[in-house]
């Protein structure tokens, strides 16, 4: 049994990990942080956990427990793991961060994207990016992981294989992707709360959103060349699932059979990746650490259009963090983890 702790606890993902670690036979909760919340009791935030954790208590983000733990998941806001990982780093074996504080390769971007001037740049190539359908050899053991965003899983996990096998042009991408409301974190806001949210579609982030160089990243490592995306990101109205649309320009003449052939050939191998003619929903990967994946060629118009849908908070998330935890450990990479989805 390894014993894991989980800074950043009270919150959605923090929330998820401990659903999924608790029916998880190689994985035992030792500590739970949450610096709003120290000193209640997890079971009284989320009733829904009083079955597993009865008698757990959130702890300061520094209590001494948490360096009793093998591996360390880190469910912090963006910037505070910056100042958590130095001082962590070597009292665990592994630590694997759900922010986005060390998934970009170039410290360059942080300013740009996020504000601020990235307060731990030379970290930044110790951590390996935590998609294990795409850098599973890199994460296989790995001391520091950093979780993708649950945008950048949907959309380059369409469109990955096609960009690599230089069926797309990679200059030329849009996405258009919509998440449920969970996605903007436990602590209400005046744009997320039921009466602003029910009955209402809208976009957000428009041309700036942070996980657009997210996204040109992954992408130009695969593509070995370069990657430009227009991201629009989208709230719907519910709890929980993304669905990302991508529209691409071909490289030569391309079928419908051509780019499905290419995306089973990448990941019919996979335990959390389905490709098929469906039109992927939400609903069908709810509580499931699968994405769901199609796509077309339209001959009218020339484009490319890849869809894919996942559950945010599970293989967007917290589920994507524990399938790493399983490399990093050496446990098989599916265990504790679900591929069907819940329904209704």
């Amino acid at each position: 049994m390894h014993k894991v702790a989980i800074v950043g606890a009270s919150g959605f993902t923090g929330a998820e990990l401990m659903r999924i670690c608790a029916t998880h036979p190689d994985l035992e909760v030792i500590a739970a942080t949450g610096e709003s919340q120290a000193g209640k009791k997890v079971a009284d935030l989320y009733p829904s956990l009083a079955g597993a954790y009865d008698e757990l208590v959130y702890v300061p983000t520094g209590d001494e427990a948490i360096r009793d733990a093998d591996l360390v998941f880190l469910g912090l806001p963006h910037g505070a793991s910056q100042s958590v990982v130095p001082g962590l780093r070597g009292q665990v074996k592994h630590i694997v961060d759900l922010a986005s504080d060390f998934r970009l390769d170039d410290p360059g971007l942080y300013p740009d994207w996020y504000g601020d001037e990235h307060g731990s740049p030379e970290l930044l190539d110790d951590f390996v990016y935590g998609l294990p359908e795409l850098f599973r050899t890199e994460i296989t053991g790995a001391e520091l992981i950093a979780v993708p965003g649950c945008y950048p899983t949907t959309a380059v996990l369409g469109l990955a294989p096609l960009a690599k096998a230089g069926l797309i042009d990679s200059t030329g991408l849009i996405v258009d992707a919509a998440t449920g409301v969970s996605g903007a974190g436990r602590p209400a806001k005046p744009h997320t709360t039921f009466c602003a949210v029910d009955e209402d579609f809208s976009a957000y982030g428009l041309l700036n959103h942070r996980h657009t160089p997210e996204m040109e990243m992954v992408l130009r490592q695969h593509a070995g060349a370069d990657a430009s995306v227009i991201f629009t990101p989208h709230l719907a109205p519910m709890n929980r699932g993304i669905l990302a649309t991508c529209y691409a320009r071909p490289v030569g003449d391309l079928t419908t059979d051509d780019v499905l052939a290419t995306l089973h050939d990448a990941y019919d191998t996979e335990p959390f990746v389905v490709v098929s003619e469906r039109s992927p929903s939400t609903k069908a990967t709810l509580g499931s650490n699968s994405c769901h994946i199609t796509a077309r060629v339209d001959p009218r118009t020339g484009w490319v259009i890849v869809l894919s849908a996942l559950d945010n908070l599970v293989k967007g998330a917290s589920g994507g963090a524990v399938q790493c935890a399983n490399l990093a450990l050496g446990l098989p990479e599916a265990t504790g983890l679900a591929v069907a989805g819940m329904y209704p």
